[in-house]
C-alpha cells in the first residue's frame, strides 16, 4: 500500500496546550513523517505523511487534540506525498 499525504490546519484553543509535542510524540510512535507548526493566525498546521491507516489515526487525534486543546474546526487538505523522513516541531 503506497503512502498519503494529508495537510492539516486545526484551529480553536490550540497554542500553547502541548499540540505540537503530543502531535509529534504520536506521529514518531505511529511511524508518520511530517510537521507541525503554530501559525501567526493562532491556528496549528501539519503535514502528515506516511501509510493510510497511521495518517487516518493522526487525523483522529488532532481533532480531539491533547487534554487542554479545544479543537473548533480541522481543515484536511490531500497532496502528494513528497517521500519525508522523520517528524519535527517547527
Amino acid at each position: 500500500m503506497s503512502d498519503i499525504r494529508r495537510r492539516v490546519i486545526v484551529r480553536g484553543r490550540v497554542q500553547g496546550v502541548f499540540f505540537r509535542d503530543s502531535t509529534r510524540r504520536r506521529a514518531q510512535s505511529r511511524g508518520v513523517a511530517g510537521w507541525v507548526s503554530n501559525r501567526p493566525d493562532g491556528a496549528v498546521e501539519a503535514v502528515f505523511e506516511g501509510e493510510p491507516d497511521a495518517v487516518e489515526s493522526m487525523l483522529r487525534f488532532v481533532r480531539e487534540g491533547p487534554g487542554r486543546a479545544d479543537v473548533d474546526e480541522v481543515e484536511v487538505i490531500d497532496e502528494q506525498p513528497d517521500g519525508l523522513r522523520g517528524f519535527r516541531v517547527r
